[in-house]
């Protein structure tokens, strides 16, 4: 039975007109009354306005510089009202008046002050669509466009605009209304000012002057009935143009969709505390989790399918061919007090086919139960075979404490951003959280395995690179071991440890094959393994392993840059290309996917004209972006022999130095200082660069004694000072600890790094050997690298040093 604390919610679909004044704070006080005052006579006095009242079919919510109007009797009454509206507006054209209007689901609640109100995604996204626009305008989302079209009269008034982005990044659809007599037919300020910074490319397709609309046939009865059954995924518009522009590199969409697979999307948070948006991502989350532990099914991952939260409206046909599922899974959280409703619902996104739904109104206590319960039902829908083990892994709550669960999520969000700037505060903060949960709830496994895993992301990474920050991660995973040594989540975990903390990658490899069993449609897992498979020389499986992360994953953008990085490193540039591609769809702005992408050329073809075209664009983009690819500045200008290039890099790298993408090895600045001296011959500044570099470098191996990176840095600035015999022992110190029969994927950048030493030192024939190893490994060193590095002056002219030069060139090269 409904509990009394929800008895009084109603959900249904509004159409929606939101109307506010443009420039309205800008007036006194007075004046801000009188335009207010007038546009609510001009309102009132609507035809449409005055029927739906009558009728007790018109919902009403002020805003402060406007109102929300919500009919409920026919999709066309907002759009005469608007025009009712805009008419009478000529009458004062003090009245500067923007509309927008969406049909969606709404809810007509009390707030805690026990005042009507009115909420739901339908309001909230007529005010961004209100918001694309300005003074005059009437503007549509396309779902309410595609209803208008079923009638003759509205067909020719309705004009396409594209895209406008919103809030929170959100991108979405809408439609211009304009006749004759009203509306405003210019396009808004707000989408011509997003045109003008589009690429060319992006730029020179014409927008339409009509709207090329799906329309679908839907009957009022059917929607009625689906209005009290099926909320809150009511009247989705086939707005999701954010999210398609995807759809068109996701291979997903062309191959075969297996019945038994679902995305579980994110849940709408109906709480009136918005920071309860981490409760309801933790019911979605949990209830994902329990179906990807049934190796039966294909589950997307969570990072995947959280790029469609904040999304206003969805097109599950969409996603379903961008994520490769044949079903979806979405529904809304409620949460006040000590009671919690939940709304799930199963739909076919082949055919949009409503398979099940249900609500669930308990104690917040329950709330955990409820989450099994529709996992376990969702798996019985589907027709899945769910082990014993599997059926026990689902009715386990991950822990029993509901604020403990709220902070574990919190701190997940926080190392999720491991890659920002900031990112070490993050994942400090993350740590405290974390701390706090486990002070609630002791025996929180997941909890100790996310701060192992944190502590382990500082010392891999960079951040804290000492054996006092990998004990921290070694203590909090005993602590889980403690609680059950054989869940899926601690040998994850385990192999994590393994890997990151001592590069003991056949223990890794052991440990993630014993994850597996019990996390079958972890993507991460599957990132892991393909990684350890790389470092192990073991290539196919590597990009057989991270295929499938992909296809468990097609949204995260982590996930298919590094599928791109692995076929790049292997030479597979025109998949390395197709990849980037695809990953920069969905992170338009990363700038180590922007400059792998034009490297590319360099790398296969000794081409430097798309990576000088690239740095010059990033030149523009500000301290962000400079800062963070300083190095390839440099590296562009030593390539091409332009000293102006070389030293603008200079400029732009941090006086802390910057981080080798490969190891994550922290390079100090006067190092770059004094490659650029020494490839130009300034002698005199590269022994001045060279000697605090060296200084840095010294420390860390002192400090550090088996950190390969710092040992390969100090055998080429020794190089480079002249120090012969100690940086031949240093480079070699660098290949014993990571030799290529120990990691294939890094070792040979300590090879190349030895050759370099030796070229340096005029070593030729023992720099010409290790340049033949590097040549030789699938992923060393490449063809323009090897044409157009500086640090190969000494052996140009060679005859083994070109027939090397032409080993690696494309074919057809000459």
């Amino acid at each position: 039975m409904p509990s009394e604390l929800f008895s009084d919610v109603k959900l249904e679909i509004g159409h929606v007109l939101f109307i506010d004044i443009v420039g309205y704070s800008k007036g006194l006080i007075n004046e801000q009354s009188d335009l207010l005052q007038k546009l609510k006579e001009i309102v009132r006095g609507t035809e449409q306005f005055r029927l739906a009242e009558a009728e007790g079919k018109l919902l009403r919510l002020p805003t402060g510089d406007g109102g929300a109007l919500v009919f409920r009797n026919s999709p066309e009454a907002p759009v005469l009202c608007a025009m009712e509206i805009a008419k009478a507006l000529k009458g004062h054209p003090e009245l500067r008046v923007r509309m927008g209007i969406h049909s969606g689901p709404v809810n007509e609640i009390s707030d805690l002050n026990e005042q009507a109100n009115i909420a739901g995604a339908g309001i909230n996204l007529a005010q961004r669509v209100m918001d694309c626009g300005d003074a005059g305008h009437i503007l549509l989302s396309r779902h309410v466009a595609e209803d208008l079209e079923h009638y003759p009269r509205w067909q020719a008034h309705l004009h396409e605009l594209g895209e406008c982005e919103v809030k929170h990044g959100v991108r979405i659809s809408v439609v211009n209304l304009y006749t004759d007599d009203v509306g405003n037919p210019a396009v808004p300020e707000r989408i011509r000012k997003a045109e003008a910074v589009v690429p060319p490319a992006q730029a020179a397709v014409p927008r339409s002057t009509k709207p090329s609309l799906v329309l679908g046939i839907i009957s009022l009865v059917a929607v009625a009935i689906l209005a009290f059954l099926v909320v809150p995924r009511l009247f989705r518009s086939h707005d999701q143009a954010a999210l398609t522009n995807t759809a068109q590199s996701n291979e997903s969409s062309t191959t075969p969709v297996s019945a038994k697979s679902i995305a579980v999307l994110p849940f709408d948070n109906l709480s009136s505390d918005k920071e309860n948006a981490y409760f309801a991502d933790g019911v979605q989350d949990e209830i994902l989790t329990d179906l990807a532990k049934v190796a039966d099914l294909k589950v997307i991952s969570r990072t995947s399918v959280m790029q469609y939260r904040n999304a206003a409206a969805r097109n599950l046909r969409e996603i379903g061919q961008q994520l490769g599922v044949a079903h979806v899974l979405e529904g809304s959280v409620q949460r006040a007090a000590n009671k919690v409703r939940v709304n799930a619902q199963l739909i076919d996104a082949r055919n949009d086919a409503h398979l099940w739904a249900q609500t669930y109104d308990r104690d917040l206590a329950d709330v955990f139960a409820i989450q099994s319960e529709i996992a376990q039902t969702i798996a019985k829908q589907l027709q899945a075979h769910l082990s014993p083990s599997e059926k026990a892994a689902i009715a386990q709550a991950p822990t029993k404490d509901v604020v403990a669960n709220d902070l574990y999520l919190r701190a997940r969000a926080l190392d999720d951003t491991a890659n920002d700037p900031g990112a070490k505060q993050n994942l400090l903060q993350g740590i405290s959280l974390l701390e706090e949960a486990l002070r609630r709830d002791p025996n929180f496994l997941l909890a100790y395995c996310l701060i192992s895993e944190i502590n382990i992301d500082l010392y891999w990474y960079g951040f804290d690179h000492t054996n006092a920050r990998r004990e921290q991660a070694h203590a909090a995973l005993q602590a889980a071991e403690r609680i059950d040594p054989d869940r899926g989540e601690v040998h994850l975990q385990k192999g994590l440890y393994a890997y990151h903390g001592f590069r003991d990658y056949d223990r890794a490899r052991a440990e993630f094959e014993l994850a597996r069993r019990t996390l079958p449609n972890s993507a991460r897992l599957y990132l892991d393994i393909g990684v350890v498979d790389r470092r192990q020389a073991r290539w196919d499986d590597a990009i057989r392993t991270l295929d499938r992360a992909v296809e468990l994953d097609p949204r995260n953008f982590i996930v298919v840059e590094e599928t791109a990085f692995t076929h790049g490193g292997l030479r597979q540039y025109a998949e390395s290309t197709r990849l980037l591609k695809r990953a920069l769809e969905l992170s338009r702005q990363d700038y180590f996917a922007r400059i792998s992408l034009a490297q590319n050329p360099y790398f296969e073809h000794a081409d430097l004209g798309p990576l000088r075209s690239e740095l010059n664009v990033l030149a523009k983009e500000g301290t962000e972006a400079t800062s963070n690819t300083a190095q390839f500045f440099v590296f562009c200008g030593l390539a091409g022999r332009d000293r102006a290039l070389a030293d603008q890099g200079l400029s732009f790298i941090p006086p802390e130095g910057t981080v080798d993408p490969l190891t994550n090895f922290l390079m100090p600045r006067e190092w770059f200082v004094g490659l650029v001296a020494r490839t130009f011959g300034d002698t005199s500044q590269a022994q001045s660069a060279f000697a605090p570099a060296r200084a840095l470098a010294a420390k860390i191996v002192r400090e550090q004694p088996d950190y390969g990176p710092a040992w390969s840095l100090l055998g080429m600035i020794d190089a480079g000072l002249g120090r012969k015999a100690d940086a031949i022992a240093e480079g070699k110190r660098a290949c014993e600890l990571l030799p290529l029969s120990r990691d294939s994927w890094e070792g040979p950048d300590y090879v190349i790094n030895l050759a370099r030493i030796y070229a340096w030192l005029n070593e030729k024939d023992l720099a010409l050997e290790q340049l033949s190893i590097a040549a030789n490994n699938p992923a060393g060193i490449n063809y323009g690298e090897l044409k157009l590095d500086p640090s190969w002056n000494s052996l140009r002219g060679d005859p083994r040093f070109e027939k090397l030069v032409a080993s690696l060139a494309p074919k057809g090269t000459k």
